[in-house]
């Protein structure tokens, strides 16, 4: 990409990018189609898609009872990050995202879980996400696309987190396995 007043090319950064959805949308379908439906929006003048992890399932946070669908994206783009949530929050709109209860059933969520250009925080975002470190439906998408990038505050790579978060996880003896 050029800057528009110069031939000079604009830096770009990457993000991963976090999607979910437990919800049908009217146009799109299941779940996993909504996510793949929002990984071709994500695509534009300005943001570049490098990869994205598998579809995963996954049991839902909080009071939801339907079942997730999560993925990761890698894109590259010129965009702050700022800017960046700005445009993952009008794609979530788009796909019909409504504010309300937390941890809710959603057509789609998108988060910025980690940028190349290491932490951020101001009144409306933080990077690294917060609670990715804590959540397996984050890790294992993200360690199958970037499993060396390093978390700029835990200084670790995905890949050590993830298997932190399995090793802390307690096992269940009387857990049927399937």
């Amino acid at each position: 990409m050029r800057d528009a007043t110069s031939s000079r090319p604009v830096p770009l950064a990457l993000y991963a990018i976090g999607l979910g959805s437990n919800r049908r949308h009217v146009r799109f379908g299941d779940p996993r189609h909504v996510l793949m439906a929002a990984l071709a929006a994500l695509e534009s003048d300005d943001i570049e898609p490098v990869d994205a992890s598998p579809i995963i399932a996954s049991v839902p946070l909080g009071p939801s009872r339907r079942r997730f669908a999560n993925a990761v994206a890698l894109v590259a783009s010129p965009l702050s990050p700022p800017e960046m949530l700005g445009r993952l929050q009008a794609i979530e709109a788009a796909f019909g995202r409504r504010t309300g209860q937390r941890w809710s059933t959603r057509t789609l969520d998108l988060d910025i879980l980690l940028w190349s250009g290491g932490a951020w925080s101001d009144a409306g975002l933080t990077i690294p996400h917060p609670a990715m470190n804590a959540r397996g439906f984050v890790l294992g998408p993200l360690a199958a696309i970037v499993p060396e990038w390093r978390h700029p505050i835990a200084m670790r790579s995905v890949r050590q987190l993830a298997a932190r978060l399995i090793r802390a996880k307690p096992v269940d003896p009387n857990a049927s396995s399937h």
